[in-house]
């Protein structure tokens, strides 16, 4: 698939960036992973990570080879990306209760502390972000946003997968897309 822009998978953590990655490929879309970051409980179906993506200010050149693919980034750091390619965002929405519950779940997994923030403040902090990003990609003259609700995916995968082809210019499997959204999964419902 040959594509003068990259498809760029964002959102807060744990927002359903994941899943979308994983209907992307199922839908025929190379994606740019290393598979360095492994599945385990709290993404049992994989994190489809580039970790590369995480020194975007000082490596950008595996965007060239980005072209086409989707990768994911987190919404912190969309603004590093340089403005000399074109970009496709899917960002990712889902509840924010919801996402400081997978997050509470993930650090009590990994045995890490929950409460140095309390949730009310990491949700006016993550409500304030999503506000700047929103402006931001609103005036970026090489970016085209389509905002996905991970939460409205689970409950019709179809409407949203037709969204997100058109989006794409038509060229992926709508049915192997909606196939991969697997309710049992969802699992911070509030």
């Amino acid at each position: 698939m040959s594509q003068d822009f990259i498809t760029i998978v964002s959102g807060l953590p744990r927002s359903g960036t994941s899943m979308m990655m994983k209907m992307l490929e199922a839908g025929g879309m190379e994606i740019l992973t290393d598979k360095i970051r492994e599945a385990d409980d709290d993404n049992p179906q994989g994190y489809y990570e580039f970790e590369r993506v995480k020194k975007l200010k000082e490596d950008r050149a595996w965007l060239e080879d980005a072209r086409g693919k989707a990768v994911k980034v987190i919404s912190a750091l969309l603004k590093d990306l340089p403005p000399s390619y074109n970009y496709k965002v899917i960002f990712m929405r889902r509840k924010l209760e919801e996402v400081l519950a997978s997050q509470k779940q993930m650090l009590v997994r990994r045995g890490e502390p929950t409460d140095r923030v309390s949730d009310e403040r990491l949700r006016q902090l993550f409500q304030k972000h999503l506000q700047r990003v929103a402006v931001w990609l609103d005036e970026q003259p090489n970016f085209a946003v389509i905002y996905v609700d991970y939460n409205e995916v689970l409950d019709d995968p179809a409407v949203h997968v037709n969204r997100i082809n058109q989006f794409l210019g038509n060229t992926l499997d709508v049915e192997k897309m909606a196939g991969v959204v697997d309710k049992s999964l969802y699992r911070q419902r509030q």
